[in-house]
């Protein structure tokens, strides 16, 4: 399935706010772990059921729930129906092409963007979409298969390291959201390690396999850049945004973030630019190499021009020509041809042009 941009066509006509799946199911059976903890208790559990981790909203503690698996439209709307989600909300969850973006719904704000990971072995940048709804006491994170970069977020929960659990709902957010743009400069640097190492292949050997590496680039660059510019732009309106849902000793973190996110827009624009540069030198260095080999066929060429003239004279058939019958006379040619060929050379290199 494209990655740029997801088929849409089961959507047309469809009422706001219906549950269809867009997107690649990534998983077979939907699982749900829950983390409830305050500065004092902690449970982490596996249900079975997403019923049953709706009457944790009601309690003091902050909930964090985690559901893997989009593609059960009625589990989703279980959810939804129990923590009291906007159906706008809930039909973004299911939209795995859905463009990083926040929305205020009052009583809980979403969150929608991407969690990467780079493929090694395909050299590919691999991703999921993630939603993030978070209420008063509790947090929904809705992934698209198991697995994220959010365990050291849980580590810190489990051993109450730093403030997450003497903070509320939102530090917890905050914490989620810091991780994945975290993650987001690590692909970038990684990528951006081996962006500066080709440059000196390209000086050295510009072959097609390193032109391929420079589109290849370039495509994850633009992959990126279509990623986390938005998640940059609703990191903006949540640093601003007025709800009761953000306390005010948040905002700093977020604010924070921000700039972490603004720093990582500019490095992917900048490793954009270099690729640019890259694809140029590369262009001038095949040039160059063209305009080398050009060079040494056309100096071949003009020396040959007047030796084909000469032997094109002396091939003829007339029966009269003044040196056919001189004895010496193949042996002069080939003077003729060795010194005509050797004061071409000398004014070609007094003229620089070899």
């Amino acid at each position: 399935m494209a990655r740029f941009f997801k088929n849409r066509e089961a959507t047309i006509g469809q009422v706001p706010g219906e549950l269809v799946f867009i997107g690649e199911q990534k998983v077979h059976e939907t699982t749900i772990r829950v983390i409830d903890y305050d500065h004092e208790t902690l449970t982490e559990q596996e249900l079975k059921d997403v019923e049953d981790s709706i009457p944790y909203k009601e309690k003091d503690t902050v909930t964090w729930v985690n559901i893997n698996g989009l593609h059960d439209l009625e589990l989703i709307r279980q959810a939804g129906k129990g923590f009291g989600l906007h159906a706008l909300a809930m039909e973004d969850i299911v939209n795995t092409g859905q463009r990083p973006k926040m929305e205020d719904y009052g009583e809980h704000l979403f969150f929608s963007l991407k969690m990467m990971s780079y493929d090694e072995a395909e050299g590919e940048i691999k991703s999921e979409q993630l939603s993030m709804i978070l209420g008063k006491t509790f947090l929904i994170t809705f992934q698209e298969r198991p697995g994220d970069v959010f365990e050291p977020v849980r580590e810190r929960i489990r051993r109450q390291k730093g403030r997450i659990r003497k903070v509320g709902i939102d530090y917890l957010a905050y914490a989620l959201l810091d991780t994945i743009v975290d993650n987001y400069v690590s692909i970038i640097e990684r990528l951006g390690e081996q962006i500066e190492d080709i440059e000196e292949e390209i000086l050295t050997n510009p072959t097609d396999e390193v032109l391929a590496k420079i589109n290849d680039y370039k495509r994850e660059m633009s992959y990126l850049r279509k990623s986390i510019r938005p998640t940059r732009e609703f990191l903006l309106q949540l640093s601003r945004i007025d709800s009761d849902l953000i306390q005010d000793e948040t905002v700093p973190f977020l604010k924070d973030l921000l700039d972490l996110a603004s720093q990582v827009v500019d490095i992917i624009d900048t490793y954009r630019e270099m690729l640019s540069d890259h694809l140029n030198i590369y262009n001038t260095g095949v040039n160059n190499k063209l305009n080398e080999i050009m060079k040494v066929l056309t100096i071949f060429s003009a020396i040959f021009i007047p030796l084909t003239f000469i032997a094109g004279v002396y091939g003829t058939n007339f029966d009269v020509l003044p040196e056919i019958h001189f004895e010496y006379s193949y042996f002069i040619m080939w003077g003729v041809f060795i010194i005509v060929t050797i004061t071409m050379l000398k004014f070609f290199r007094r003229r620089n042009w070899i």
